[in-house]
This record gives structure tokens, C-alpha cells and sequence, in this order.
């Protein structure tokens, strides 16, 4: 019979914090994807009310994302060595941050109808506003669907210096 109790708690730990970093990115990419879907010029209150929960969400998992990663490097995955002298660990870093950095306009958006959505009212979304967001969106959908192919070529020892 198989046990938990089974498994060596090294094991577990490290299992751990791949669950914590997978599932992470999975809850990023899906309040992408919902936000993506949901943005459109004059929303609902529902809508935007999403809108801004959903954001949230995926503010909260990719910093889970970050510190489970950071853990990975740090301690748990295959030793800093593997990672950091990896340039396509550098492109996974720099594709995390500057799909980061390009939801800032978004989050700072979302941020801003909540202002009226507490008073009960509707925030001003113009077709402009809901077309460049879900630019941004789109973009930030492509960085984080390239973050696994990259993953994987780096499990399999591509960008590894030869030794």
C-alpha cells in the first residue's frame, strides 16, 4: 500500500514547491485568459467587478509564481548552477518580468474602477481603452505561453555550457 508516509520529506518538500510553482502559473495564464475574454468597451458591473477580482488573482499567483521559483533556484530544483548559467533561464526571467511589467497598466486600470464600482457605478471603458488592454493582454498571453516551451528545453539541458 502506498502511503505519503512512504515518501522521503526532501521529496515532498521539493514536490511541494513545483506543485505551488505550476499551479501558479496555470492560475496566471487562466486570469489572462479571462480577462482577455471579458474586456470590452462599456462593461457590465459584473464584468468589470471580474475584471478587477480576477486581477487580483493574478496578482497573488505570480508572486506565488515568483517566490516558488526563487525556492526552486534557491533550494529545491537542480542547484542555482543549473539555472543561472542557463541563458534561457535569463529569457524565462525576462520574459516573467516584462510580461510584469506590462500588466501594470492593466492592474493600475482595473485599480482605478474600482474607485467607481464602490459608489455603484460603472467605470468609462471606450473602445479604445478596451482595445489597448486587450493588446496588452494578447502580448502578455504570448510571454507567459513561451515560459513553458523555454522550461522544457532547459529540463532537457538546452543552453547548458558544455562540459
Amino acid at each position: 500500500m502506498f502511503g505519503f508516509a512512504a515518501i522521503p520529506p526532501d521529496v515532498l518538500s521539493r514536490a511541494g514547491v513545483a506543485y505551488v510553482h505550476y499551479l501558479s502559473f496555470m492560475l496566471c495564464f487562466g486570469a489572462l485568459v479571462l480577462e482577455r475574454r471579458l474586456i470590452k468597451p462599456s462593461p457590465s458591473k459584473a464584468d468589470a467587478t471580474l475584471m478587477v477580482i480576477t486581477d487580483v488573482v493574478y496578482g497573488l499567483a505570480a508572486l506565488a509564481l515568483l517566490g516558488s521559483g526563487i525556492l526552486r533556484v534557491l533550494y529545491y530544483g537542480q542547484g542555482s548552477e543549473f539555472y543561472t548559467q542557463n541563458p534561457l533561464f535569463w529569457w524565462k526571467v525576462g520574459l516573467y518580468l516584462s510580461v510584469g511589467g506590462l500588466s501594470l497598466y492593466p492592474t493600475i486600470t482595473y485599480i482605478l474602477w474600482a474607485i467607481p464600482l464602490r459608489k455603484g457605478e460603472l467605470p468609462q471603458v471606450s473602445e479604445a481603452l478596451a482595445n489597448r488592454l486587450g493588446w496588452i493582454l494578447n502580448i502578455e498571453l504570448v510571454g507567459f505561453a513561451l515560459v513553458p516551451l523555454l522550461a522544457t528545453l532547459m529540463a532537457r539541458g538546452v543552453g547548458l555550457p558544455a562540459a
